[in-house]
């Protein structure tokens, strides 16, 4: 259950915590107890034990056919001998208390996931700009998030699977379709939008900027770097020097703004051989 966060306490339960297990009771059994009812019987010393109708309900939960099958098999041992009428009202507090919190705690298990986003062609994180993340889920509303100041996000949520958009004004808008893997951060590159980064520099008169980005790209590119453009219904290439390249790339022009990368090799952290064709 998304969000959830009770405490391994069931008396320090707080209200959403309340409302939680209130729902979760419901999707199992089809039935609901009052905040009232929860905070006489559970978050007070009851004086009496609740009607066999909500023991019955309360034991099914737990994975039970009835109160006499949970008592049936959880005899507790105990020293209270005296008054024998208060370990009659109180021994359903024992043993079903420990159990119900234990089914909650199982069923709104958490899958912690971690998603880092790389810049596809610089291989660096993208940490100088917010990424807009929205999550999508069956049914219901998108959630949104924003990533770091590392350039990741942190979901918690009991799916096995998560689906999100990632929208930026510098990065090409994508879906991401992920399994959980609990394992492993998991990366996600995203492709940069040259075209609307170099417009912003340009309009803005952002020349710094733009030397900068400049020399970020030639870094990466080895000297020697072998780049083909291919053409779309045609079978012609056309060979590129790192420079030539890198003058394209820094130019907002309607090929950059159509540019798409095919493929690209990297040998110790330079780019040596890269595929593209403008659509």
């Amino acid at each position: 259950m998304e969000g959830n966060s009770a405490s391994h306490t069931i008396e320090d339960w707080k209200g959403d915590d309340i409302i939680a297990f209130q729902e979760d009771l419901f999707d199992k059994v089809k039935a609901r107890v009052s905040e009232k009812w929860f905070y006489t019987y559970f978050k007070n010393e009851a004086k009496k034990l609740p009607r066999i109708d909500m023991l019955n309900l309360l034991s099914n939960y737990v994975g039970y056919q009835n109160w006499n099958a949970f008592e049936a098999e959880n005899k507790v041992k105990t020293k209270i001998s005296k008054p024998k009428k208060a370990y009659k009202t109180y021994l359903w507090l024992i043993i079903l208390l420990p159990c119900i919190l234990l089914a909650f705690s199982i069923i709104n298990k958490k899958n912690e996931y971690q998603f880092c986003f790389y810049d596809s062609i610089k291989n660096e994180p993208i940490n100088n700009v917010i990424l807009n993340i929205k999550i999508l889920k069956n049914g219901e509303s998108p959630i949104h998030r924003t990533s770091d100041s590392l350039g990741c996000f942190n979901y918690s949520a009991a799916d096995k699977e998560i689906k999100f958009i990632v929208e930026s004004p510098y990065y090409k808008t994508d879906t991401i379709v992920r399994q959980f893997n609990s394992n492993k951060n998991t990366v996600v590159k995203l492709v940069a939008d040259d075209y609307a980064l170099m417009l912003n520099y340009y309009t803005n008169k952002n020349i710094n900027e733009w030397k900068k980005h400049k020399k970020k790209l030639s870094a990466i590119f080895h000297d020697n770097a072998e780049i083909y453009q291919f053409f779309k219904n045609s079978n012609a290439v056309e060979l590129y020097t790192k420079q030539e390249f890198i003058q394209k790339l820094t130019i907002p022009t309607r090929s950059l703004k159509d540019m798409q990368i095919l493929d690209k090799t990297v040998v110790d952290g330079k780019i040596v051989k890269l595929k593209f064709v403008i659509h």
